[in-house]
């Protein structure tokens, strides 16, 4: 072959000088064509089901593409095998959970799991999808001893138990860019987790929006947790981990609570907005920062360290209703009302470098068993406690949502 005959374009020049350098000619190259080693994607559009599609990956592993399209799901999807990639096309791919046993869309466990309580998956994610379910499903996704779990950009709806739930997936999991709304249980439950990622997701009306028991290590950033029936963020049993960054508004319940045994967590960072119940809840956490968090218009209990906490730091956060200067509020009248800090027979506090301004009864509230060795200093209060029935009457005419124009994007 004369190769001063050939005419190729750029792309086909640069392939056949790579080619030529690397001593490789046509008779070299699989009869396919395909790239030795590569397993081919399985297009679940070409299977009866997707079931079949995912029992057609081979034993090392691979990826099945779903199509756009809405999927009924009366059976658990079951992925047993490790490297798998699930990915669908968007929240156009959706699968309907139809279930009413209590049974998950998707199950994710060693298919030997039953025999070896020890076995695990290594690396398994899921992309680019919508799961819903219906008051008698059960969990949205379930996964069980999976390591380096990935779930990325999924959307997790309406389902009979939480919108995620992960056990022992001990290693490294990744939560990121999901969307957990109305489910019955919880948006993100994590049981007996390790090294865990939780960022840029957003939970609304769940029951909780994100639990976290027997764990090590959760990174919690960049969240937006809004309305839920209950609670934010359950921390149990778990040490050494950090929530942070995050926007918490309006859950039914409290924002944040640390409880069994909690020890080695910050909390920092954070805005709490408008929660009725209250805002964090130190039931039983020790060496623990409490740190530039923003309480705003927490009416009751914006920050309670309990009896059974200890060795607690709270420094550079601020106490606040809806003061907005020049002698205003952008409330109304019932939204007037911040709280502070109450200690409950704690000991060992430190309290310094806060701002409390406008909040009732008091900055510091002492209740129950007398606190022992409780720092409170550097901290700045104003128009606090007393003050706030004139501040009551004096306001009411100056509010901004009883008449007065409003700033635009405000609430």
């Amino acid at each position: 072959m004369k190769f001063s005959h050939l005419i190729l374009p750029a792309a086909g020049l640069a392939a056949l000088a790579w080619a030529l350098m690397n001593g490789v000619d046509g008779r070299a190259q699989p009869a396919s064509g395909m790239l030795p080693g590569a397993t081919p994607v399985v297009e679940a559009i070409h299977f009866p089901t997707i079931q079949a599609a995912l029992d057609a990956l081979p034993p090392a592993g691979g990826v099945v593409r779903l199509p756009a399209g809405t999927f009924e799901v009366g059976e658990p999807l079951r992925v047993s095998r490790g490297d798998v990639l699930l990915e669908g096309a968007g929240t156009a791919t959706h699968l309907k959970n139809v279930n009413t046993g209590g049974e998950p869309a998707i199950r994710i466990q060693p298919g030997n799991l039953a025999a070896d309580p020890k076995a695990m998956l290594w690396r398994v994610k899921l992309a680019d999808m919508r799961v819903t379910g219906n008051p008698k499903s059960g969990h949205g996704i379930e996964a069980v001893n999976v390591n380096e779990f990935f779930l990325d950009g999924v959307t997790v709806s309406e389902n009979g138990g939480d919108g995620v739930r992960m056990v022992n997936c001990y290693e490294d999991p990744r939560i990121c860019n999901s969307l957990f709304t109305y489910n019955k249980e919880a948006g993100l439950d994590l049981v007996a987790c390790h090294d865990i990622v939780v960022s840029a997701n957003q939970f609304e009306e769940n029951r909780d929006a994100l639990r976290c028991v027997d764990g090590y290590n959760l990174c919690m950033t960049g969240n937006c947790l809004d309305d839920h029936l209950r609670d934010g963020v359950v921390i149990e049993n778990t040490y050494g981990s950090v929530v942070a960054g995050n926007m918490i508004e309006e859950c039914a319940g409290t924002a944040i609570i640390l409880d069994r045994d909690c020890y080695g967590i910050t909390l920092g960072a954070n805005v709490i907005a408008h929660e009725t119940t209250g805002g964090i809840d130190l039931r039983d956490a020790h060496g623990c920062t409490v740190g530039a968090n923003t309480f705003t218009i927490v009416k009751r209990n914006a920050l309670v360290i309990g009896p059974s906490s200890s060795r607690i730091t709270v420094t550079g956060n601020n106490f606040s209703d809806s003061t907005i200067g020049v002698g205003a509020v952008k409330r109304g009248t019932d939204d007037l009302d911040a709280s502070g800090i109450t200690l409950n027979g704690t000991s060992d506090v430190a309290v310094s470098g806060n701002v409390f301004s406008g909040v009732t009864p008091k900055a510091l509230a002492v209740e129950g068993d007398p606190s022992r060795r409780v720092l409170f200093s550097n901290n700045v209060l104003t128009d606090t406690a007393g003050d706030r029935a004139k501040l009551r009457d004096s306001r009411v005419g100056e509010n901004l949502e009883d008449g007065a124009p409003r700033s635009a994007g405000g609430r």
